[in-house]
């Protein structure tokens, strides 16, 4: 049986470097995410033991970073083009800053406003060492929510309402009604601002997150957004499996989802779960009178997930734009170990599955079932092929997301689709 080695997380600012440290302790994983000041650029995972050379650690950021430079140059149709890749590889980086600024500086926000019109909700249950940590993070913001609203969904004794209530500022409510679902939709009657801003109780965000939320809804097309989430350690190998395969981590591009992606995914079923997660997300809270509110058939605590992609499946089809940022940041503490993981994964697929049914029946013509039934089982077959007879990180997994869709089959057809 191998033995898991951690994995060291590093987050690299370049605007504060002279020259690139190389990781010297290459015994450890290394999962590394390179900035440039607030604007995160890319990652590289560097495995552990793995021989790499100087050059080729370079090369392997390059690689990261290319794709959100190019992306950030269409952005400023003025700046130079230039060969910014052999400044790396020269160890030019003042050239490189002073080249990245022309670039990125005009993006990085200046005189944030104090406070901003929008009701984060956090919905918990029995967490309070977790919840602690969110709420002091969230305290700690330069720009601060006019509200925070934490719902204790169906608690089985009051220490989430003592601690919550301990602290000036933060509302608390009960839902005795046990399910993620039904809990957000209490959250979003009560919330008193536009905007609903939603994390969850095991996530720090970041000192400019809602700042960056509220700012993507000065778009009057965009009723919904996403952010990206950067894994807080990597320290267990389910948390490596999880960030690996099944991460939060939606990139470090802008991207804006609308009427178009519909239709041009219809046929295989529109991946709307690529969109974001719901560790980092918000809407306009009147977007809800006109598609309804989250559907308590799915979520935590009935089919297992899903409850947000399938939300963003109604917005869609309805016609508005959902913007994924990677400048409203958080980051989540995964599993942390391989049952809670087993677990976890059974229930996203349990949620997906029913999601999914459920949304072929929203648009008869979308190709919901045959992902089910066909891409699916085709790809899980592929993929045990591919790693037989060892099981890799990968693969171990099939059989628990397997009988996740069997159940989330199971439990769609036992609530009578309805």
């Amino acid at each position: 049986m191998s033995t898991y080695l951690p994995y060291l997380v590093g987050h690299i600012h370049l605007n504060n470097l002279h020259t690139l440290p190389v990781p010297d302790n290459f015994q450890k994983g290394n999962y590394l995410v390179y900035w440039w000041k607030k604007i995160p650029l890319g990652h590289v995972f560097i495995k552990p033991n793995e021989k790499i050379s100087e050059k080729e650690y370079y090369q392997r950021i390059i690689t990261a970073l290319q794709p959100t430079i190019d992306y950030y140059l269409k952005k400023q149709p003025g700046a130079a083009l230039v060969s910014w890749p052999q400044w790396l590889l020269d160890y030019n980086l003042p050239a490189l800053n002073t080249w990245l600024e022309t670039i990125l500086e005009p993006l990085i926000p200046t005189d944030l406003p104090p406070r901003v019109p929008v009701s984060i909700i956090i919905c918990t249950r029995n967490r309070v060492p977790e919840l602690t940590q969110c709420l002091s993070s969230i305290q700690q913001m330069v720009c601060q929510p006019s509200e925070v609203i934490v719902v204790d969904n169906a608690p089985n004794d009051n220490s989430t309402e003592t601690y919550v209530n301990s602290l000036p500022g933060i509302k608390y409510y009960k839902e005795v009604k046990a399910g993620l679902s039904h809990a957000r939709n209490r959250g979003i009657r009560l919330a008193s601002n536009a905007i609903v801003a939603f994390t969850d109780d095991d996530v720090e965000v970041d000192s400019e997150w809602i700042y960056h939320v509220w700012e993507i809804f000065k778009d009057k097309q965009v009723a919904a957004m996403a952010g990206l989430v950067f894994a807080a350690e990597l320290e267990s190998e389910s948390q490596y499996i999880f960030e690996k395969y099944w991460s939060f981590n939606r990139g470090y591009q802008e991207k804006r989802y609308d009427g178009a992606f519909i239709q041009e995914t219809l046929p295989e079923g529109p991946p709307v779960w690529k969109i974001g997660a719901g560790a980092n997300m918000a809407y306009r809270k009147e977007v809800f009178k006109e598609v309804g509110f989250f559907d308590e058939r799915l979520g935590a605590g009935a089919s297992g997930c899903n409850e947000d992609s399938e939300m963003w499946y109604r917005i869609l089809l309805k016609g508005h734009a959902i913007l994924y940022t990677p400048r409203a940041i958080v980051t989540h503490k995964h599993r942390t170990n391989l049952k809670a993981l087993y677990e976890q994964l059974y229930s996203y697929m349990r949620g997906f599955t029913a999601a999914a049914i459920i949304q072929q029946h929203q648009n008869s013509n979308a190709g919901y079932m045959r992902h089910l039934f066909l891409t699916l089982p085709k790809y899980y077959f592929r993929l045990l092929l591919r790693e037989f007879p060892n099981k890799k990180s990968r693969s171990r997994t099939v059989w628990i997301e397997l009988k996740g869709m069997i159940s989330g089959l199971a439990f769609y057809l036992k609530n009578n689709g309805e």
